[in-house]
């Protein structure tokens, strides 16, 4: 039996990002390893955002360096990174309203034909529909999407992230944030699977401790746009300088 792969397939090196006279995000250095779940946790304002906002190509770095698979990519625009199998999803989930379910999550897949046409059509509307059942939302798929509930719309909006082809890494911003209960779990669940079954990577920013103990091996903690501790979420949770960050002196 092959060993697993843990070499890192996300590295920051050292990015810093300046708003004006505010540093955002200050030295940060992440590794993150091919085929795992981690979660970045932090207080409010702590630069997990700005950090996720700057990996998808949104924010131009001030300093440091990205690299994906080895390649360096901190000069690519968010397009460009989005073909190199990086997906993300916002805290406010961005869907065209007037699009149906089904046509907001086909656009990456029309997007990779009008660039490679590396896939039959066919085969992107199949990939389409079988997302859309992953979590819970084919039967929505002819709604528009202005119609959805917020916890829908989050559900249409990871349908869509795992449209990206081939999908190497999702970044997730607050994936759980004000939705009930049940969206949690099918959230959770098409986390569990996408990673067990495809082995894709992810980047889970979120305040929601439950979820990240139950999704996350291991976390980093940033406060003041810097990275404070690093491991286990029940190993950083009792660590001084965490429950500074969190609690203050």
């Amino acid at each position: 039996m092959d060993a697993p792969d843990l070499s890192p397939i996300l590295e920051t090196r050292e990015i810093t990002k300046r708003f004006g006279g505010l540093v955002a995000v200050n030295g940060l250095s992440l590794g993150i390893t091919r085929g795992e779940i981690r979660g970045l946790i932090g207080p409010n304002g702590s630069g997990k955002t700005t950090t996720v906002n700057i990996l998808s190509g949104l924010h131009r770095l001030d300093g440091g360096e990205i690299h994906l698979d080895g390649e360096r990519v901190d000069r690519l625009r968010p397009h460009e990174i989005a073909a190199r199998g990086v997906a993300r999803t916002f805290q406010i989930p961005k869907l065209f309203g007037n699009m149906t379910v089904i046509e907001n999550v086909l656009l990456p897949g029309f997007a990779e034909r009008a660039r490679a046409h590396s896939r039959p059509l066919a085969l992107i509307r199949e990939r389409a529909r079988r997302l859309l059942d992953f979590v819970s939302m084919d039967r929505h798929r002819h709604a528009l999407a202005k119609q959805l509930s917020g916890g829908q719309a989050m559900l249409v909006q990871i349908a869509r992230a795992l449209m990206i082809h081939p999908l190497r890494l999702v970044l997730m911003d607050e994936p759980f944030a004000g939705v009930h209960p049940t969206i949690r779990e099918v959230i959770m669940e098409a986390i569990l699977r996408m990673n067990r079954e495809e082995q894709v990577t992810f980047l889970v920013v979120s305040h929601e401790m439950t979820e990240v103990r139950r999704l996350c091996p291991r976390v980093s903690v940033m406060h003041d746009g810097r990275l404070i501790a690093e491991g286990p979420l029940a190993q950083v949770a009792n660590d001084a300088v965490v429950l500074e960050a969190y609690l203050g002196k």
